[in-house]
């Protein structure tokens, strides 16, 4: 008896281990079978959307949160996630892709039509999620108040109308393609020109849309890399409003590529927005430079700027903004565009050869909008251009590139590796040798502002010197003590040590390597010569908006030099 009840204490004993152990392994196992199948299911699922995506006549966009309550516009049910047409604004649930390819149409970027440019186009209506605080353009009651998919849009001018006040006429009336109709390209314009090229026929304003004499189609350029990485979201607003072949992306398609889009329009009447920061800018006016030794002169732009960069001193200087994060409507901006005045820009050109009798190689060529230097500024832009290359990741924001920036600079007023910076060079200034005080950099300057915001040239403003201009042929050069005594000119604590005006500028490095800079774009540089001499013209687009202090005193001692002046002759 005691034999039979230890055995079978034995195995109730290795029943319970061994149901321990089997519990024990689907507690593991089952999570990770359901986490891979689950992944499973969703890589599926985002190869099938891909497919969807790739194959729709819309600019699909998936998100996993709508930034408005939105509904589907084939089921109507409310949807948290889902996606969204960039181009006509279309939003539809994952599992309503495919029908809503198949009932909705997507903007049409170009149009067959009979009668030439001066054709018309009914509306373009999409039903629900329309913009926060539009108004029926029948009644002039606010649209899209009730949480359910109601209201028109029209997705070329942006009208909306209400379910009750949409009529049979409003289906087939004529689209004007609203406030922004003198910055778009119609879709049957295109088709037309086409013809006309095909014809070799190219007095293009004679086809000029809706027969308006104002008409300026503008092109946007957007570089999604630059700055606070807001080109993604902009470049989805524009294509709502404009015409989508009028929106480029500079981070898939060349400028000088997407230029070619002006010689298919009237002659000096494009104006192109650039979205970037400055060495976006210098990128497009490079291009354009290429359409005037193609011999396209007549098709050149004026050039507006959106500032998303670190800098953004050309920006700053031409009236459009020291940086942008959304806080102005995109509606706001083509209304600034379209009001803004046209004026010049000097452009130069920086050769750097370098020295020695057996050197063989070209020398370096730059084009410089904003400014050149040498000394401690150029030299915390290469420590801060490393690092980018380096980690990318991690220069996303405007604040957190102005935080690397201080801290070099401070390592700077620390270590002081630029110091005797006038032992090692000579300066001439239109041919005349200057005498340098005990400097650390010289910078030397087209435009106004100068580090990220800071009007260098006048200083504290306590001292009668010439304005800089950045359309008079001159160039400003001065010079600075080091990093500490950059940072008080921009806080106008100090002015900075005024090395004359010149429209030629030739700068000799006699001994070692030292850092330089032309327009935020460093290197280091052994013995050279560098000489600074006038290029051209750009066409560049003045925003008169809000003024800044500085702005305001600036062109107020402006007028008053010129009282004088006038008083002098």
């Amino acid at each position: 008896m005691e034999g039979t009840v230890s055995r079978s204490g034995t195995v109730s004993s290795a029943v319970a281990d061994w149901s321990l152990v089997f519990w024990t392994l689907c507690s593991v196992i089952l999570p990770v079978l359901i986490t891979l199948w689950c992944s499973f299911q969703r890589s599926r699922r985002q190869v099938l959307i891909r497919d969807i995506f790739r194959k729709s006549k819309h600019d699909w966009h998936y998100t996993d949160l709508f930034g408005q309550p939105s509904y589907c516009c084939v089921c109507a049910q409310h949807i948290l996630q889902g996606a969204f047409c960039s181009c006509c604004g279309l939003r539809v649930s994952e599992g309503c892709l495919k029908k809503a390819d198949q009932l909705f149409l997507c903007k049409e970027i170009m149009m067959r039509s009979n009668g030439g440019a001066h054709s018309s186009m009914p509306h373009h209506w999409i039903r629900g999620n329309v913009p926060l605080c539009s108004c029926c353009m029948i009644c002039k009651q606010q649209c899209g108040t009730q949480p359910k998919l109601c209201d028109y849009r029209c997705v070329w001018c942006q009208y909306t109308v209400h379910d009750e006040c949409m009529m049979d006429c409003l289906k087939t009336e004529e689209c004007t393609f609203g406030e922004f109709r003198d910055l778009i390209i119609p879709p049957y314009y295109l088709s037309t020109i086409n013809q006309m090229r095909k014809d070799k026929r190219t007095n293009y304003e004679k086809v000029v849309p809706y027969c308006r004499k104002h008409w300026m189609p503008v092109i946007i350029l957007a570089n999604t890399r630059s700055g606070n990485n807001m080109g993604e979201t902009l470049l989805g607003e524009f294509k709502i409003l404009l015409n989508p072949v009028q929106v480029f992306d500079l981070s898939k398609i060349a400028p000088a590529k997407a230029l070619q889009l002006c010689t298919l329009l009237p002659c000096n009447a494009v104006r192109v927005l650039v979205c970037g920061g400055d060495g976006t800018v210098g990128w497009v006016l490079d291009a354009i430079d290429e359409m005037k030794i193609k011999g396209q002169e007549r098709y050149i732009p004026q050039v507006a700027i959106l500032p998303l960069g670190t800098g953004n001193d050309l920006s700053n200087t031409l009236g459009w903004g020291a940086g942008y994060a959304g806080e102005v409507p995109v509606e706001q901006i083509l209304r600034n565009v379209m009001e803004a005045d046209g004026i010049k820009l000097d452009r130069w050109k920086v050769q750097v050869t370098n020295k020695g009798y057996y050197n063989l190689r070209k020398p370096k060529v730059f084009t410089m909008n904003n400014y050149f230097s040498i000394g401690p500024d150029a030299l915390m832009a290469l420590n801060f251009h490393a690092h980018r290359e380096k980690t990318p990741s991690l220069f996303s924001s405007r604040i957190i590139n102005k935080a690397v920036y201080f801290f070099y600079g401070t390592k700077d007023c620390l270590v002081q590796e630029c110091k005797d910076l006038n032992k090692k060079v000579e300066l001439e200034l239109d041919g005349e040798r200057i005498k340098l005080p005990s400097l650390e950099g010289i910078i030397v300057l087209n435009i106004g502002y100068w580090g990220g915001g800071c009007r260098l040239w006048e200083g504290m403003g306590d001292e009668p010197y010439p304005l800089a201009r950045h359309d008079d042929g001159l160039l400003e050069v001065v010079g600075v003590h080091g990093s500490f005594h950059c940072a008080q000119i921009q806080v106008k604590l100090a002015n900075p040590v005024r090395l004359g005006q010149a429209h030629t500028v030739r700068l000799i490095l006699k001994s070692s390597k030292m850092p330089m800079q032309v327009d935020g774009e460093p290197w280091a540089q052994g013995p050279c010569t560098v000489t600074i001499t006038h290029k051209t013209h750009a066409l560049m687009l003045y925003h008169s908006g809000e003024q800044t202090d500085d702005e305001a005193s600036s062109m107020s001692e402006q007028d008053h030099m010129r009282e004088q002046t006038d008083e002098d002759v």
